[in-house]
């Protein structure tokens, strides 16, 4: 058999013997002749030879080969390459070449500068490292520190496809001959993390491999030097970057030889794949960390059976849709959770929007694995929370609210209220209470029941419920849907405290949304206590909230936040008012008295003509408000219709007369009350129709329109006389809307008199009556006409002799005789049947 070897190598020799002569030729087409001659003969033979053929035919040749990997010219040197590639991969022992190859790698690869120009070389040298790591195996040792000075080299080139590759030969290099590695593997670390950040995804997830590898199987301190720099790929866009730093941060942890060294540092960079936007990663993540928690278990199997022996039953109340970490898992978080807790509430303040929120997300997974045992950090980790609750990226408040909710599921609720209502009753903040009210959504019925007390005491405190701050008023809202949620029949004992903080949110809600918010939590808090509407919700609590007021309504102004609260419950209470007007009636008149601030005046004015226009379903619901009626002319109305200068009191004078025309539509106010106050109404219904305000004026006609309606023949003639003057006056206004109500005025005016009314002895006012409708029969105004017209037609039953002899003496100063004429046949008509 040796003998066959030596006889067909020696025939193979003698057939490439020129070429190996060629190969030291000076022209470049004879050596490249030369070297496909060569691999013609030998590595391209069909059937391939034999390994041992082949190792005796280049025991020759194979130097000046060597020799051309340094050729300059590219086609030469490939060539060469090609050959101990082949030869590698089909001659056996090819590793025996090592002392002359290495050298000749070095020159090409390891030089400060690239001596190899041609990128497509360099990879193809860089994939004859793999092959010789592959062969040559435990021998390559001897050759590592040329490895390493090659692989510096080589992960930091411009090729990215060199990069890669020399990546994986460092992985390959590392799990090859760790014993040896573990003292030169520094030295690989600083140019995998300049490859780290290189554009190329996949070359990104061969240096993060590379440094697992290197770090797995070489000095595991380079821990320090890498975590800040993979936890940077954590927030790579390519998911096989994501993916390849879970795996290899799992992979250290289960393996790495000092890895309880760095659990604080590696548990984070793991947990936070947990979270990960990716399924896949996920799944992934969660697989290795419990695998992390089953190992670490077993390797403190005697102290984790002590553990196991006192161990609780799983808790009852745990959140929804989360599986309970391992036991393992959760040991190791409490020894690690002391180191992670201060970094991870750093970088929820830092000022790059990712960070913020795989910081979020990974407190919610830290604080699943720790349980109760965050007790101990409740305080810094609640000073995080408050602080990133104001963040302005929605995504990381989600996950900071989540992690208040789990909060409220593992620690106790005598932890964790003083520490929050605390902050709450020193800064007012809207954060303390977003967390408040997800801290409450995880807590225990049972457990929160006696703590409920001081929760609602202090969110009445006047510095917090009465925020005008919109935020701070919907957390407010948030964390009283939240006690009502967990608690439900719970409230009762305290419903009165919730139904104040709602009421005081509504009064002083920032906008519509608010109240929406608000009303809806009223209705859940009555379902709570089993009541079937909000509404009895206010029949049990308004008049118990309004008796809170006794003290100091006289004295509110406009920015009394109390005069807001009675407004709003006033108008949210709808037929409870009726009920309760023994306590309310007191409160409008001492806050409408003359000498009270006027914008206080407006508003209470503004409050009651609103209750007044739906006077049926709020203030008469039970239809007593009538016996207050004149209490409301008397001493609300009146006193505010006296005139006083400036714009403010003519605002005042409006509203005054405004409120008296609702309280007039709503027919609670009857002619035999109206009696009692109709002097003093009368004189000042007198002076407002000569008010400067349009609508003053304008209300005014419409009021007195009502009251002759009310009154009718009751009204005595002095009184009926002492008006008609202003009347008049009023036809001649310069707003053609109110000279048409005063001519509907002067209709229900005319049917107050009296049927026996004395024409003769009242001549003189008739005659100034007629008179002065007559005048007005001639406007250049139809509709005035016609309504001058529709006047004197009911005004001429009084005494139509009269009147038809005051039309004839100025029917022929009129424009137009037409209205004369049809106003002297219906006299004559009236007459000539009578």
């Amino acid at each position: 058999m040796e003998a066959n070897v030596q006889e067909k190598s020696a025939e193979i020799l003698q057939g490439i013997a020129r070429h190996i002569n060629c190969l030291s030729e000076e022209n470049r087409n004879v050596r490249k002749r030369a070297l496909e001659g060569i691999r013609k003969e030998t590595f391209g033979k069909k059937p391939n030879l034999d390994g041992e053929i082949l190792k005796q035919v280049f025991e020759q040749p194979f130097k000046l080969i060597l020799k051309l990997v340094s050729d300059p010219v590219e086609k030469c040197r490939e060539l060469s390459i090609n050959l101990i590639v082949d030869y590698f991969k089909n001659v056996p022992q090819a590793e025996d070449t090592l002392p002359y190859l290495i050298p000749v790698l070095g020159q090409r690869l390891g030089q400060q500068d690239i001596t190899e120009p041609s990128e497509e070389l360099r990879l193809l040298l860089i994939d004859l490292l793999n092959i010789i790591l592959e062969t040559a195996g435990q021998k390559i040792a001897i050759y590592l520190d040329d490895m390493i000075g090659m692989l510096q080299r080589t992960i930091v080139d411009p090729y990215p496809a060199v990069k890669r590759e020399s990546c994986m030969c460092a992985s390959t290099l590392a799990s090859t001959i760790p014993q040896h590695f573990h003292a030169q593997s520094e030295s690989l670390i600083k140019p995998l993390l300049l490859t780290l950040s290189h554009q190329h995804s996949r070359v990104r997830v061969a240096a993060i491999k590379a440094i697992g590898a290197v770090i797995q199987n070489g000095n595991n301190k380079s821990v320090d030097d890498v975590t800040s720099h993979l936890a940077q790929r954590l927030f790579d866009q390519a998911p096989t970057v994501r993916a390849a730093v879970t795996e290899v941060v799992g992979n250290w942890l289960l393996d790495l030889y000092d890895r309880y060294s760095y659990f604080y540092k590696l548990i984070p960079l793991l947990l936070t794949g947990m979270t990960d936007e990716l399924p896949d990663i996920r799944t992934q993540a969660d697989a290795l960390w419990h695998d992390v928690g089953i190992k670490y278990a077993q390797e403190n199997e005697d102290e984790f059976k002590d553990k196991e022996g006192f161990a609780k039953p799983d808790p009852e109340h745990y959140p929804p849709n989360v599986e309970r970490p391992n036991l393992g898992c959760r040991m190791l978080i409490f020894r690690n959770q002391s180191r992670i807790i201060p970094a991870l509430i750093r970088d929820l303040g830092d000022w790059v929007v990712p960070t913020r929120i795989k910081s979020a997300q990974l407190l919610t997974t830290l604080i699943i694995n720790s349980e109760d045992y965050t007790t101990q950090h409740t305080a810094v980790l609640l000073a995080g929370l408050y602080k990133a609750c104001g963040d302005e990226e929605a995504e990381v408040v989600k996950y900071v609210v989540k992690s208040a909710e789990l909060l409220g599921y593992f620690v106790e609720p005598e932890v964790w209220c003083k520490l929050v209502l605390a902050s709450i009753k020193t800064t007012q903040s809207c954060g303390c209470l977003m967390v408040l009210a997800g801290i409450i959504r995880g807590s225990q019925k049972e457990q929160l029941k006696s703590y409920l007390a001081d929760i609602c005491g202090t969110l009445c405190g006047e510095d917090i419920c009465r925020s005008p701050q919109g935020d701070t008023q919907s957390q407010l809202l948030a964390c009283v849907s939240s006690i009502v949620q967990v608690s439900q029949g719970d409230c009762d004992g305290v419903s009165l405290q919730l139904f104040t903080i709602l009421n005081t949110v509504l009064a002083l809600a920032a906008g519509e949304a608010i109240k929406a918010q608000g009303r809806s939590t009223v209705s859940s808090l009555a379902a709570a206590q089993g009541l079937n509407s909000s509404q009895e919700l206010y029949n049990t609590h308004t008049k118990q909230l309004i008796d809170t007021f006794q003290d100091n309504y006289a004295q509110w102004n406009s920015y009394s936040v109390e005069r807001l609260v009675f407004d709003a419950l006033l108008v949210e209470s709808g037929p409870v008012v009726g009920e309760i007007l023994d306590d309310v009636i007191p409160v409008l008149v001492a806050n409408l008295k003359p000498e009270k601030d006027p914008d206080v005046r407006l508003k209470f004015f503004s409050l009651l003509s609103r209750l007044m226009v739906n006077a049926a379903t709020t203030l008469d619901s039970q239809q007593r408000f009538g016996d207050f009626a004149v209490t409301v002319v008397r001493d609300m109305v009146i006193p505010n219709c006296v005139w006083k200068a400036g714009r403010t009191a003519g605002a005042i004078r409006t509203t005054a007369i405004s409120c008296l025309w609702a309280l007039l539509k709503s027919e609670v106010l009857t002619g035999e009350k109206l009696l009692t106050v109709i002097e003093q109404l009368l004189t000042q219904m007198k002076s407002l129709m000569e008010d400067d305000n349009h609508s003053t004026r304008l209300i005014t006609c419409r009021v007195l329109t009502r009251i002759f309606h009310l009154l009718g023949t009751s009204l005595d003639q002095d009184r009926l006389h002492n008006m008609y003057p202003e009347l008049l006056k009023r036809l001649d206004d310069s707003s053609d809307d109110i000279r048409v109500a005063v001519a509907k005025t002067f209709l229900a005016y005319f049917d107050c008199f009296e049927d026996g009314y004395d024409g003769d002895l009242y001549r003189a006012h008739l005659e100034h009556l007629y008179k002065g409708l007559l005048v007005h029969l001639d406007d250049p105004e139809q509709k005035i006409q016609e309504a001058i017209l529709e006047v004197l037609l009911k005004a001429a039953s009084i005494n139509p002799q009269m009147l038809m002899k005051e039309i004839e003496s100025v029917k022929h100063k009129h424009r137009t005789l037409k209205y004369c004429d049809r106003l002297a046949d219906h006299i004559q008509n009236t007459l000539t049947k009578a």
